[in-house]
């Protein structure tokens, strides 16, 4: 698979992009090739000529029965070279990683090389962000007064990427 040519799946926070978007789509690599914000689930996982009619099926009926839930993103953290937002609680995404996972044990989170990934909407990375630093103290100046921000996971959804640039495809109702 190339970086090119992959596909995810992710919880879209339709709620954080007034918040968002602006910095999203001048420091997040994966914002400015059109991705939402969201929250990885499974990242990566087929290839998106691997994703077929039976591979949906699969999706859409093991998600059905898991539950949607509440979470808040309540503040601005970081990894080396990320800034992001943290959700409140993170067990649910952490379940939904695990039971992914399960389904399809060839597919690691970040293809194995962060052993215990941590849910996060991230907002920058270096590069192209210079200085993240810079990057959340602006977010701060001009977001945080609206964080904690009250959200809610209803599906996940396949985000495909095609030729360098995310779409989103088909989303995966949770009960």
């Amino acid at each position: 698979m190339t970086p090119d040519e992959q596909t995810a799946l992710v919880v879209l926070v339709p709620e954080a992009e007034p918040l968002v978007a602006d910095v999203r789509r001048r420091f997040d690599r994966s914002a400015v090739r059109g991705m939402p914000a969201h929250v990885t689930v499974l990242y990566p996982f087929r290839h998106p000529d691997d994703v077929s009619p039976e591979l949906l099926h699969r999706l859409a009926r093991g998600f059905s029965p898991m539950p949607g839930f509440a979470f808040r993103l309540v503040g601005v953290c970081g990894f080396p070279g990320v800034v992001y937002l943290a959700p409140e609680p993170a067990a649910p995404f952490d379940e939904l990683t695990r039971t992914v996972v399960g389904w399809f044990p060839e597919h690691r989170p970040y293809g194995g090389l962060v052993p215990d990934p941590k849910p996060h909407l991230t907002l920058a990375q270096k590069p192209p962000a210079t200085s993240l630093t810079a990057v959340t103290h602006e977010l701060l100046g001009t977001a945080g007064s609206r964080l904690p921000l009250q959200c809610a996971a209803r599906s996940v959804a396949l985000a495909l990427k095609r030729a360098g640039r995310w779409s989103v495809g088909p989303s995966f109702a949770l009960a």
